[in-house]
């Protein structure tokens, strides 16, 4: 392990903590082990240690002070935003109510991009959602992965909205989706997405319709909601 690279290093301990601070392995408030005894543990440099240390506070997991030692911090410190802090909590302890608040963001959001993408998507970009449709179609058959196909359709929108702030929240929708889409298609008793309702968000797009595809894009959203909601009474 020593032979590894350092940033590969740091980045397998910031993983393998965070993981264990949302688990909870590491309590709320209290202490983590000294630097000196995670280099023990994980077999890994003081240099190291430290950096990773530095991207858990960054991300709102830990705090490090002199003389406090390094403290786990509340899930409100947490960055959720961050994709590594989402993924160890969807990979730990994916709640219902965490799917809501989620799905509520995405309610939020990807109608908006989507009437953006109807009204400033260049050729390029619509080609692109066409393609994710078209492995949609294909995943029904067994010829493409259902959940790729439906996350790379949701996200393509996202980047041809054009807006700068969308195109960066592709990577956090996208590792959310992940367990969401599991979930709905679960409680649905089907393996994929419903192509036609996508198939007519593409449509508002490509006929430069905002206000219908912010409808169509409301509409699955909605549904997604409900089951989520019917679950959690």
């Amino acid at each position: 392990m020593k032979s590894q690279p350092r940033q590969n290093l740091t980045q397998q301990l910031t993983h393998d903590l965070g993981f264990a601070i949302v688990r909870g392995v590491y309590p709320v408030n209290e202490g983590l082990p000294s630097e000196a005894d995670l280099c023990v543990k994980y077999d890994v440099s003081r240099s190291a240690t430290r950096e990773a240390v530095k991207m858990l506070s960054a991300k709102g997991l830990i705090s490090s002070r002199p003389k406090q030692g390094i403290r786990v911090l509340p899930e409100s410190s947490w960055n959720m935003f961050d994709t590594d802090v989402l993924r160890w909590i969807l990979s730990s302890k994916p709640s219902l109510s965490l799917l809501k608040e989620f799905t509520q963001v995405r309610v939020a959001l990807e109608p908006q991009a989507a009437a953006l993408a109807a009204e400033n998507a260049n050729a390029e970009q619509l080609a692109e959602i066409d393609n994710a449709l078209a492995r949609m179609a294909d995943a029904d058959q067994g010829l493409d992965d259902p959940l790729e196909a439906d996350i790379a359709f949701h996200t393509s929108i996202l980047v041809a909205s054009n807006n700068r702030f969308f195109v960066q929240l592709t990577e956090f929708i996208s590792t959310a989706l992940r367990v969401s889409i599991r979930y709905t298609n679960h409680i649905k008793g089907v393996p994929g997405a419903d192509v036609a309702k996508h198939a007519d968000i593409l449509d508002t797009i490509k006929s430069r319709n905002p206000e219908r595809a912010k409808q169509a894009v409301e509409t699955i959203l909605e549904e997604a909601l409900e089951l989520i909601e019917s679950k959690l009474d």
